[in-house]
């Protein structure tokens, strides 16, 4: 089932993609307060790193996937979240940005307060689900509408949800080799046309190789060591040629000869 975020049921706030501050000046508005865009540590580096690809990786057919991304959330707010997931269809209305369907923050611990402030003014706002990473703990929290709160994730589960074609592991969200194969998962899933191209190209590689092994193979057990030529023969020969090679094998009463007819 699709879930589309619209802006324009909020007819009376500006469009979320009006900017108080100009993107990339490393400010946001706050209760209409200017404030400097937190950088991050090393640690929660890393993690917003992955959490961007993850998100790329997940996200549904229709949907986009981006970090550090400004949103209009009130008259008096223009926020940005570490990560999201939005529409790529643009609201009808305004013709500018959906609102975001998904929208991560990456905290340490002694943050979560803060950041729930701005989950509630973007859970106000139409952003349909909010999380938010403790580095510090290696928690995932999920915004509460209903209590107004955090509310912890198992670190078992995994995030479901229409925008993203496969549901997002929370062990992916801190552990490197969870991530790795989180993406490879969701790429597979969704068969994106480059994650099959290099499979297949991958196929072909292995079918050439294993065809040129067995065909020295067979070479040298019915003739014995192989001129220097032949070798080379073997090893560049695309797969194709490398099937008639073995076909003739069962024939030719040299080793030059399986080869004499290309």
């Amino acid at each position: 089932m699709a879930v589309s975020s619209i802006t324009s049921v909020h007819a009376d706030l500006p469009a979320v993609d009006e900017r108080l501050v100009a993107p990339g000046c490393g400010y946001e508005i706050e209760d209409g307060e200017i404030v400097r865009w937190e950088h991050a540590d090393e640690v929660e580096g890393v993690i917003r790193c992955s959490l961007g690809a993850l998100l790329h990786a997940h996200r549904a057919i229709g949907r986009e996937a981006g970090v550090n991304l400004l949103t209009r959330v009130t008259e008096r707010d223009d926020l940005a979240s570490h990560a999201c997931v939005w529409p790529s269809a643009l609201d009808p209305v305004t013709g500018g940005r959906q609102i975001e369907d998904l929208a991560f923050y990456v905290l340490s611990t002694e943050r979560l307060a803060r950041a729930g402030r701005r989950a509630g003014k973007l859970a106000a706002r139409g952003v349909r689900r909010v999380f938010a990473l403790d580095v510090a703990k290696q928690r995932a929290f999920e915004w509460s509408r209903e209590l107004g709160t955090w509310v912890l994730l198992p670190p078992t589960t995994a995030i479901g949800d229409p925008s993203l074609a496969v549901a997002l592991p929370v062990e992916a969200l801190f552990d490197d080799k969870a991530a790795q194969l989180a993406t490879v998962r969701a790429f597979r899933a969704k068969r994106d046309p480059e994650f099959l191209a290099e499979r297949e190209a991958g196929y072909a590689e292995g079918l050439k190789l294993e065809r040129a092994r067995l065909l020295r193979d067979q070479l040298v057990l019915r003739f014995g060591a192989l001129a220097p030529e032949l070798e080379a023969r073997v090893a560049n020969a695309p797969a194709d040629a490398l099937a008639r090679y073995l076909e003739r094998i069962l024939t030719a009463t040299t080793a030059a000869g399986v080869f004499d007819e290309d």
